[in-house]
């Protein structure tokens, strides 16, 4: 369950990375990275939704934060 969770942040942090360089250049680097294949573009964006919703889950389930007030 760590793992998966540590998985997940690095994927949608890696996902904010390329985006923050899309937004502040134009310059779509994962795009780039990925040789301008369209389709493992659209998996890895998928990935970053299920990773997204993984952390959701993990937030409402395990509550990490009620114990810091």
């Amino acid at each position: 369950m760590k793992l998966t969770t540590i998985l997940c942040c690095s994927v949608l942090i890696l996902a904010g990375i390329f985006s923050a360089v899309y937004a502040l250049t134009g310059f779509d680097l994962l795009l780039f990275l990925l040789f301008g294949n369209v389709i493992a573009f659209r998996a890895v964006c998928s990935l970053a939704g299920i990773a997204a919703a993984w952390l959701l889950f993990w937030l409402i389930a395990f509550r990490p934060m009620k114990f810091l007030s």
